[in-house]
């Protein structure tokens, strides 16, 4: 916002815009949402794309897609004057960043229709995230028409979030080192804004021994159940909560019969960390794994996934200017540390600014009464168009 502009009275009129835009952006959430799209079906989350796309050029958008094959295609869409490279750094885009893909099924739908009741939108995908992409839109929307978009905006709704984003990583990571800071548009951690992100690890272990009859010759076999039982002993052992570290066997198989000494076992481990110094720790420690039964032989494959999204200067001072912005909205903006990984842990471990659970209120991502709370979608697209306008 220019210097000059009285900001309660600004922030006044965007919550008010927002508020007279609320029956379309509900209605535009409801679209995306009624667009099914798992991230494995590349045909069903290109659907989803075109319809983000064609919005974006409704509004003025200078529209790319990045195509892809093995995943849906990549949305970038720019909005505002475009950004000159002889301009001053501190004039540099703001990306907005978000993701279109679900981690629901087609036909999701039958059984968790979208719909409007109890002061909710429910949904599959309507928290996580497809409000937070409508509301993106609304919030360019707004800034537009009353002359405040002062500022280029790089809009990226990637089509592999849920997935670890394999092919959207370079992707974003090139268009985020383009700009001044990312604004996340992953849903609230309750009502707060999120800060800092856990990272995550990823991990496959796989064991092979000897197999033997188990009445027999029992003595000739090495099973690979119970060396696999020492490794996840092992392994969870290594969970400190006070560090926010925690090791989680998941997913475990093997064996064939009972009465066969297992050959074959494995397990899948989630890991996450607050701190990247941790992870590298980690890593070193599943490469560092040993059978304790000499027959048996290990595979260990995997390692972290994401870095953790770490409470930085940048982030902070983002976080500040809206809670200030909020507290002229009415209500008050808390920060949080989450749990869970998004695509702004990529962007904040590149020492970019990054502002993550600016989307939508809400609660169940991955769960079965997926929902958002309708009344605080105006005061929270006009706490996003208000940070928009002002950085």
């Amino acid at each position: 916002m220019h210097a000059t502009t009285d900001l309660p009275v600004a922030m006044r009129a965007l919550l008010a815009g927002a508020r007279r835009k609320q029956p379309a952006l509900l209605d535009l959430i409801q679209k995306f949402v009624r667009a099914e799209s798992p991230s494995d079906d590349k045909a069903a989350v290109d659907a989803c794309v075109a319809l983000a796309a064609a919005h974006a050029r409704g509004l003025g958008g200078r529209v790319k897609l990045h195509r892809q094959r093995g995943f849906g295609d990549l949305l970038e869409a720019r909005f505002g004057p475009k950004f000159k490279t002889e301009a001053v750094d501190k004039n540099r885009p703001t990306l907005l960043l978000g993701h279109l893909d679900t981690v629901w099924p087609l036909g999701t739908l039958k059984t968790m229709p979208c719909r409007l009741s109890e002061g909710r939108l429910w949904g599959p995908g309507s928290l996580d995230m497809k409000a937070g992409a409508a509301m993106a839109f609304t919030a360019i929307e707004m800034l537009t028409e009353a002359g405040l978009l002062q500022r280029e905006i790089v809009l990226l709704l990637t089509s592999d979030e849920e997935v670890g984003s394999p092919v959207a990583r370079p992707v974003l990571e090139r268009l985020a080192t383009e700009c001044a800071q990312v604004f996340v548009l992953e849903p609230a951690q309750g009502l707060a804004y999120k800060t800092a992100r856990k990272g995550t690890g990823h991990w496959r272990i796989d064991v092979t021994g000897v197999a033997a009859h188990a009445g027999v010759d029992y003595e000739k076999g090495a099973s690979a159940i119970l060396e696999l039982a020492h490794i996840i002993e092992t392994v969870s052992s290594w969970t400190d909560l006070r560090r926010g570290i925690t090791v989680n066997a998941g997913v475990v198989g093997g064996g064939t019969r009972s009465n066969v000494i297992a050959a074959q076992a494995w397990a899948e481990v989630d890991l996450r960390i607050v701190r990247k110094s941790d992870g590298e720790r980690m890593e070193r420690k599943f490469a560092a794994l040993k059978p304790q039964d000499k027959r048996c032989t290990l595979t260990v494959t995997g390692g972290i996934n994401r870095p953790p999204m770490e409470r930085t200067r940048g982030t902070m001072q983002l976080y500040r200017q809206a809670r200030t912005l909020a507290a002229k909205l009415g209500f008050a903006l808390e920060e949080a540390l989450s749990g869970g990984a998004s695509d702004g842990n990529f962007t904040s471990a590149l020492n970019i600014p990054t502002l993550d659970g600016m989307g939508a209120v809400g609660e169940g991502a991955h769960a079965h009464h997926e929902s958002i709370v309708v009344k605080h979608l105006a005061p929270r697209t006009a706490l996003l168009a208000g940070m928009l306008a002002r950085c």
